[in-house]
């Protein structure tokens, strides 16, 4: 090999291995940013703090994203993206005892005690409301997802009635993990997600 075909292919592996740093640099910003506006909010969101989370310096900011806009937009997409994952997981095990599955994980103390690594569309529902365009369609993106698959796994084969159901039970989990979250009270906080589980057991013919 010539000297200046090595070189050339020194500098190809070396672009190589600064794309792929740049790569997951910018892959650590997005998981840290869509764990904290789940757990403290779009506003409490600060560049600063999420890149020294990350394990970068506040100057590498601007070789990653355009804006802090630009930032909260990827989150936001991560943070629907990721929170759904257990649900969806859940929904393999089919019918009606997917949905079960799904009622028992999304009203779980640990769903409500780790927001940040739990559902954004219970996490940022007013946040969303006053948010870009982007962030509210990608909102509705996953709430259309939630409901197709809670439609799917239901025993009917009455898309309308199924479509009525799947809305009901996922106003249910995201309203109960909501209000479980606010109340300062250990009891009532309980109380709501028990409830709501077992009301939403009792509708389910096979639980």
């Amino acid at each position: 090999m010539s000297s200046k075909t090595h070189k050339r292919s020194q500098e190809i592996k070396t672009l190589g291995s600064s794309q792929a740093d740049k790569a997951a640099s910018h892959e650590r910003i997005i998981k840290a940013a869509a764990a904290s506006i789940r757990r403290d909010g779009i506003d409490a969101l600060g560049v600063s703090d999420l890149m020294s989370e990350a394990g970068l310096t506040h100057g590498g900011f601007y070789r990653h994203f355009r804006s802090r806009d630009e930032l909260v937009e990827e989150a936001v997409d991560a943070a629907l993206a990721h929170g759904a994952r257990r649900a969806e997981a859940a929904s393999n095990i089919g019918g009606t005892p997917a949905i079960t599955a799904i009622i028992d994980g999304y009203l779980s103390p640990l769903h409500r005690d780790k927001p940040e690594t739990g559902c954004a569309v219970a996490a940022l529902p007013a946040e969303i409301a006053r948010s870009s365009a982007r962030a509210r369609q990608s909102y509705a993106r996953q709430v259309r997802r939630y409901l197709d698959l809670l439609v799917a796994l239901g025993p009917s084969t009455d898309h309308d009635a199924e479509r009525d159901e799947a809305q009901l039970i996922l106003s249910a989990l995201v309203g109960a993990i909501s209000m479980a979250r606010a109340v300062d009270d250990p009891e009532l906080s309980d109380e709501i997600l028990q409830r709501t589980a077992h009301a939403l057991h009792r509708r389910n013919p096979r639980d």
